[in-house]
């Protein structure tokens, strides 16, 4: 565990007596979009315009989301692991982090290790979470669990290994071609608060060491913002051109950023990425992500052991790290969201 290890003491490790899964939510039926759009974007000024034509993308893929159940999987993949109860709630839809909260209080539970599902820091990735649990611990009141969010795993041998496997996979369909990493994009005033890029280019740089990649690029997709805001870039579209510019006849486009393949993912990359390619002529083979893999569910056992037993940081994230960005008056879709439509 190299840099997060501590040395404790055992008697100041508190005692653990549940997991709590904490994912962002999608919809699982056609009926689910629009609530669930207006859930991601309240309290922000976002054009109705906007929110149905991130809608659209959901009733590509027939108005459902993959991620709830890539999350009942990763739940039913890690319940023989632990020897502790897991529960399982949602930023934005069920089930929601509240509810959550409030089955643990009448099942007895004191104190809770969180598992977010996300691998970074940033505003979205971080601390929005954080401040979620802390309104739902308000919402109920006496009672209500303490949760301590597990550290970053970035860098964890869990995910960069999986992640380099599918890389290799990927490049056996394409010998020798590059690799774009990709991430989503966030606003550079909150990349300048947070650790995301550098994170990042750590990942890309293990994953392609690992994977035996020479010849790689970190680019990022899903950009939600105004035009007048800077992003993070380049835009994987933009990359992918220049890829083929520069006299590739094959691409490997590996989503590091995310854990599973959700809905950014499939949409921006399964569809928009490759329909992009299909126009310029190059063949893009997708990289799988890690969230199904057996060392990834290994990962979040050891990232809870070595909590338990007192090796890693009793709280990873300061109470004052990636702050919440200012949003103009025009704000769009929220990074992290769901898969947003591409702003010119």
């Amino acid at each position: 565990m190299g840099k997060h290890a501590l040395s404790h003491n055992a008697a100041q490790v508190p005692s653990y007596d549940a997991l709590l899964v904490l994912g962002f939510g999608g919809p699982e039926q056609p009926e689910d979009v629009i609530p669930f759009l207006e859930n991601v974007l309240r309290g922000r000024n976002v054009p109705r315009q906007r929110l149905l034509a991130v809608a659209e993308h959901y009733y590509h893929f027939g108005g459902r989301s993959p991620i709830n159940d890539q999350c009942r999987a990763l739940i039913a993949a890690l319940e023989p692991k632990l020897d502790l109860p897991i529960y399982w709630g949602n930023r934005n839809w069920r089930p929601l982090l509240e509810d959550a909260m409030r089955r643990m209080a009448a099942g007895g539970v004191r104190r809770a290790l969180v598992f977010v599902t996300s691998a970074y820091s940033s505003y979205s990735a971080c601390r929005q979470y954080l401040d979620d649990i802390e309104r739902a611990r308000l919402a109920i009141g006496p009672g209500a669990p303490v949760c301590e969010k597990l550290r970053h795993f970035h860098d964890h041998p869990g995910f960069v290994g999986p992640n380099a496997e599918a890389v290799r996979a990927a490049r056996a369909k394409a010998p020798g071609a590059p690799v774009l990493f990709t991430a989503h994009s966030i606003p550079v005033e909150m990349a300048r608060t947070s650790k995301y890029v550098q994170q990042l280019e750590e990942t890309a740089r293990l994953v392609a060491a690992e994977a035996g990649v020479e010849s790689y690029r970190l680019v990022y997709q899903s950009r939600g913002g105004p035009p007048q805001q800077p992003w993070l870039g380049p835009d994987i579209l933009e990359a992918l051109s220049e890829t083929k510019q520069a006299g590739a006849g094959a691409v490997v486009v590996s989503p590091i950023g995310f854990i599973s393949d959700h809905m950014e993912v499939m949409y921006d990359l399964d569809y928009e990425a490759a329909r992009h390619c299909a126009d310029i002529g190059l063949k893009m083979v997708r990289a799988g992500t890690a969230g199904g893999h057996p060392r990834f569910i290994e990962m979040i056992r050891e990232l809870v052991e070595e909590r338990r037993q007192g090796r890693a940081e009793a709280d990873p994230c300061r109470q004052d790290c990636c702050p919440a960005p200012f949003r103009p008056a025009a704000a769009w879709i929220p990074a992290g969201g769901p898969a947003s439509p591409r702003t010119p």
